[in-house]
């Protein structure tokens, strides 16, 4: 009978084992701090005891020692590592974002605001029934520009309107906005204006500073209009020593002797309105069932020219949203019904619409990029561009350092308009990037449409084929661009005939040949938001299907 198996060598071998005792101190003497003993024992009776040695820094009990310290894993000092960038970005955040700043100023103006009942509008975006016309014209263009010379027309047509047949909270109205670019090149809001209110269509326009509406007294020249013409009476006209007066019109057009307070504005696109100012009240509706009633002063237009009387018979008239004191977002915040803020979302969808707002409740408190509005003569939403891009090729050619590229904001413009030089680059650019597309003379919808070598139904089939155009507006923060983004979807259209036309135009063609004017193609899928308190205008992209009011403060972006 063989032997039984040797027992394995580890059974004979000492184990060593490890105890941690951990001493606090008397509830009556915390200063003593706690005790922290650390010691090792074997199994061997035979081994020498351990050399003792303090652990962390406490006393250590007879017989005891500490453990050795582990060193520190990647993975720790990869956590601990982006802790300390993540505290980092959240102080400069913190201390050097502009945003941050407005933050805390938020804060206390919405405790104000509850404390006083804050209400918000809205207003809906309409989109146009298609009206089948051409648009060759180039759309509408309402860079509004007021006369102040007293001959010509106005003083041939100047009359005396004939007598026609018989606050206190800060707010934020929210209107819904109706239209599209192609065909009818315009979006619209409904506002109630008299007593009893009766409801206007106008063009939202924040390239220009007086609202006005067609208007009976009698009217000259007139479009069709959807609702019949205001008729004011002769206690609703603005007499010309009212200082809104002086401002539309300018200290050297003041006269003592006139009753009236008389206009003319001529737009980008060489169309005109002519008119008187009236006074009268302008009806809202809050989201929360409130009502405000505004004396508002706007244009009875009875004698208008141009694009204005071609334009499609969807509109009574336009809504000046520039920062001149004339303007609406003016007049309400002179009233202290609202702050001096407003924005517009239009939605990229099939038949255009959106909303807009009046008022700073749904001006989103995070996730925006600002760029500051430049000072000028004509209230106009002017920035500066220190840079443009069609994907990653430079189209404005500095001759020297420091130079900009003129910006406007203008939802009145139906397309967008670039200087010459960016122009013909962008142009090269498209033709070098995407030969498969032919131009079609022949397509007569915009200045330029091309051809492609495949049938063309949307804009998702050839969007691949093209880059976005950028602004670039500087840095945000340290290393991050202010950047507004072009997409393809947002500078082209599909004709009639299936081709694929530019909706960015050559500015020369309403003598705008060294500015860039964003207008309603290129504004689609962003809420922008004009802050003129602040004097910044920013943007966020959106698809303007729900308008969200924001509270609170994000640690992170």
């Amino acid at each position: 009978m063989a032997p039984p198996p040797p027992p394995p060598a580890w059974e004979h071998q000492p184990q060593l084992h490890g105890v941690v005792i951990i001493t606090l101190p008397p509830p009556d003497q915390p200063s003593k701090g706690k005790t922290i003993t650390a010691f090792t024992y074997s199994d061997d009776p035979g081994a020498p005891p351990p050399p003792q040695e303090p652990a962390m820094g406490y006393p250590v009990a007879p017989g005891g020692r500490r453990r050795s310290r582990r060193a520190l894993s990647a993975r720790r000092v990869a956590a601990f590592a982006l802790v300390l960038g993540a505290l980092a970005v959240a102080a400069y955040y913190c201390f050097y974002s502009d945003v941050a700043v407005q933050f805390l100023g938020m804060e206390q103006e919405e405790a104000h605001k509850e404390r006083n009942e804050t209400r918000s509008f809205l207003l809906p975006l309409y989109p146009k029934a298609r009206q089948g016309r051409a648009l060759r014209e180039f759309g509408d263009v309402k860079l509004a520009a007021k006369r102040v010379d007293d001959g010509g027309r106005k003083a041939a047509n100047k009359m005396e309107v004939r007598k026609a047949a018989a606050a206190g909270t800060n707010s934020t109205a929210l209107l819904p906005i109706k239209g599209n670019v192609f065909p009818d090149g315009q979006y619209y809001t409904s506002i109630f204006v008299g007593n009893p209110p009766r409801p206007y269509f106008l063009d939202v326009d924040t390239g220009s500073d007086l609202t006005w509406i067609q208007c009976d007294a009698p009217c000259t020249n007139c479009a069709k209009g959807p609702h019949p013409l205001y008729k004011p009476t002769k206690e609703k006209i603005v007499p010309p020593r009212d200082s809104l007066c002086q401002e539309l019109q300018g200290e050297q057009n003041y006269c003592e002797t006139c009753k009236q307070c008389d206009y003319e504005i001529e737009y980008a696109d060489q169309s005109s309105s002519m008119g008187v100012l009236a006074r009268d009240d302008m009806h809202l509706i809050a989201t929360n069932g409130g009502r405000e009633k505004l004396d508002f002063v706007f244009g009875c237009a009875y004698d208008q020219q141009g694009q204005l009387l071609s334009s499609p018979a969807k509109t009574d008239g336009i809504l000046g949203l520039s920062s001149a004191a004339i303007s609406l977002p003016s007049q309400l915040a002179s009233h202290g019904i609202i702050s001096n803020v407003f924005g517009h979302c239009i939605t990229r969808e099939q038949g255009g619409g959106g909303y807009m707002f009046l008022g700073d409740d749904y001006a989103p408190r995070w996730g925006m990029t600002w760029t500051s509005i430049r000072s000028g003569p004509d209230n106009l939403y002017h920035t500066e561009a220190n840079n443009v891009k069609y994907g990653d090729q430079q189209l404005c050619v500095r001759e020297k350092a420091g130079n900009s590229v003129q910006v406007i904001f203008d939802s009145g413009s139906s397309y967008t308009y670039l200087p010459n030089e960016i122009y013909e680059n962008l142009i090269a650019a498209i033709k070098y990037s995407s030969p498969g597309f032919v131009q079609d003379n022949s397509d007569r919808t915009l200045p330029l449409c091309w051809k492609a070598d495949f049938p063309v139904r949307y804009l998702e089939d050839v969007k691949q084929f093209f880059k976005p155009l950028s602004l670039h507006f500087g840095k945000k923060w340290l290393f991050m661009s202010k950047t507004f983004t072009i997409s393809p979807e947002d500078f082209l259209i599909i004709s009639d005939k299936g081709n694929v036309c530019l909706g960015l135009l050559n500015g020369t063609e309403i003598n705008h040949g060294s500015t860039i004017i964003v207008g309603d193609v290129s504004l689609r899928g962003k809420l922008v938001v004009y802050d003129n308190q602040r004097r910044q205008v920013g943007w966020a992209n959106s698809d303007c299907t729900k308008p969200q009011t924001q509270k609170g403060f994000p640690f992170f972006l």
